[in-house]
């Protein structure tokens, strides 16, 4: 897939599996696990679903907007299959929040509604992650800085009409076909504002635009400037600032009401004389006003205040998002990946592992730095505050094969408990591999179930793949060993959650083809169905285990 379900490999136990039926070469079988069931064998007119082999809880796959939309194929699997999806980005922080701050529900949204149509409800992933973040908007809260109070956008409320201090373009190469014209009937501002009617979008972005004169009375070499405009239109509307480069491009996605969208865009040193521009790149008519650039600089935050603009950012988005999805979304992953991985603890920047990026780059930002040991608490107060009505959950990884970090999970949940917090369940994510060993999965169930929480697996696959060769196809052996461990954890589940706490069970994706595991220079085939979404052993040996057979 073009964007990963997750940045990196969850390591799993590294015992080979002992209840498997493997060569005899491989280690015994651990005789404190109950013998699984032998690995059935699927047919081609097996007709079975797996909504359809159980009551009472959910089965669910992890699906993406672009293949929901246009694969058929991996539409009418998710379809018949199941009945619970969980979004793989399309929810995550950095998917929805904009560099201004603001939440954008597009993308969401639409696969919201293609799930919907579907007839399958969505449970929602997640709310407080440390990766997938949206860094540029969330270190301007970090770092602070004085904004200037004086405009330097020459003519931004177009007073003196669009011939004054703006350049403007309609392309001639075909098949482009806009006007860009002064409006005295709306207006954000005073009283005009520029109307752009965008029939046919140009074969570039740059195709249709309108640029303002360069900015006066500031030094731009190395500055940081503060852009804001008002808009009206529903569409998109593209803002860069042009100098001998173009930088800050930034695309911000407008409504049929008058709104405000800013930006905050640093020039490089080489730049120095910059100017405001926008690009129309799709059909619409918009109108444009007030648009004011602010030179900012940088001052010093004590630590509570970078604690106060973190905290309010992340109440922001949770309130946001749990509003947004109240009555539609019933269950939330609330905080996902809180847990270090070793001796654990929370996981922060001084903890993170090697290979991670560092914190406020690629995408990964710790709250926790900010936030501190309260991080998860204030997580689930907002998200309960904003949708009391909805589940919640915390989520993690490697609970089958870290006792520790098992441990510092179930004593987190307590002690959000004890603090007044609102907690509903936990999930376990379940990357096995068909080297995990049995044993660790029974134990973890046994200590889960004990919190009186709904348990939940959140995120199963089983790896085939185990030394991540470049090079690998999967022998027979190993979908049967691939098989029988589905059965094992599905079973396992079954037997050690009380009927009551069993919320339900998510597969982390739809076909193999599909799966985050499964890369160009590590193929993997995790999944219940292959790459033509044909059913493997792994999904009859599944039906069997939720039948209780």
């Amino acid at each position: 897939m073009n964007t990963p379900m997750k940045k990196k490999l969850k390591l799993s136990g590294v015992a080979v599996i002992a209840a498997l039926v493997i060569l005899s070469s491989c280690s015994k079988k651990d005789s404190s696990n109950p013998t699984p069931t032998p690995t059935p064998t699927p047919t081609t007119t097996d007709t079975s679903t797996l909504k359809g082999s159980f009551t009472g809880m959910f089965f669910g796959m992890a699906v993406t907007y672009s293949l929901m939309n246009t694969n058929t194929a991996y539409a009418a699997t998710v379809k018949g299959q199941v009945n619970q999806v969980t979004f793989g980005n399309e929810m995550k922080y950095g998917s929805i929040v904009q560099n201004d701050g603001s939440l954008n529900f597009t993308t969401a949204d639409a696969l919201y509604t293609l799930c919907a149509n579907a007839g399958v409800q969505v449970y929602g992933h997640n709310l407080c992650w440390y990766t997938q973040q949206n860094t540029n908007y969330l270190n301007t809260l970090t770092t602070g800085n004085t904004v200037s109070t004086v405009n330097l956008a020459l003519n931004g409320s177009f007073e003196s009409g669009i011939g004054t201090n703006w350049f403007t373009q309609v392309s001639t190469t075909a098949p482009t076909s806009a006007t860009i014209t002064l409006d005295n009937t709306t207006a954000e501002d005073g009283a005009n504002s520029m109307k752009v009617v965008v029939t046919t979008p140009g074969p570039n972005t740059y195709s249709i635009q309108a640029v303002n004169d360069a900015f006066a009375g500031a030094s731009a070499a190395g500055q940081t400037y503060k852009v804001s405009f008002w808009a009206k239109g529903a569409g998109s509307v593209i803002l860069v600032l042009q100098g001998t480069q173009y930088e800050g491009a930034t695309t911000f996605t407008t409504t049929s009401a008058w709104a405000q969208y800013s930006t905050t865009v640093t020039l490089p040193a080489n730049e120095t004389a910059p100017q405001v521009r926008f690009n129309f790149g799709a059909a619409g008519t918009y109108n444009i006003d007030n648009i004011v650039v602010n030179s900012t600089a940088p001052v010093a935050l004590t630590q509570a205040q970078k604690a106060a603009n973190i905290d309010a950012a992340f109440n922001s988005y949770i309130t946001g998002m749990c509003t947004h999805y109240a009555g539609k979304v019933k269950a939330w992953d609330v905080v996902n990946e809180i847990m270090n991985d070793g001796a654990s603890g929370l996981r922060t920047s001084s903890n993170t592992n090697s290979g991670v990026a560092a914190a406020g780059t690629g995408g990964v930002f710790y709250w926790t730095d900010y936030l501190g040991r309260n991080t998860a608490l204030k997580a689930f107060n907002y998200a309960h505050a904003a949708d009391p009505n909805a589940l919640l959950f915390i989520n993690d990884y490697n609970l089958e094969s870290n006792s520790v970090k098992l441990d510092s999970l179930i004593a987190l949940v307590k002690e959000i408990q004890t603090k007044g917090g609102h907690i509903d369940g936990i999930g376990t994510q379940m990357h096995i591999s068909i080297n995990t060993t049995t044993s660790g999965i029974d134990a973890m169930f046994v200590k889960l179930a004990a919190t009186g929480l709904k348990i939940r697996i959140s995120e199963l696959d089983v790896a085939l793949n185990t030394s991540k060769a470049a090079s690998f196809t999967p022998s027979s052996i190993q979908y049967s060993q691939q098989a029988t461990l589905y059965h094992y954890a599905i079973a396992s589940y079954k037997t050690n959650i009380p009927k009551a706490q069993q919320y339900g069970i998510t597969v982390w994706g739809v076909g193999d083809a599909d799966s985050w595991l499964n890369t160009s220079s590590s193929p993997d085939f995790p999944l219940l169905f292959d790459v033509n979404y044909a059913k493997k052993a792994a999904f009859t040996s599944v039906v069997q285990a939720l039948k209780g057979q």
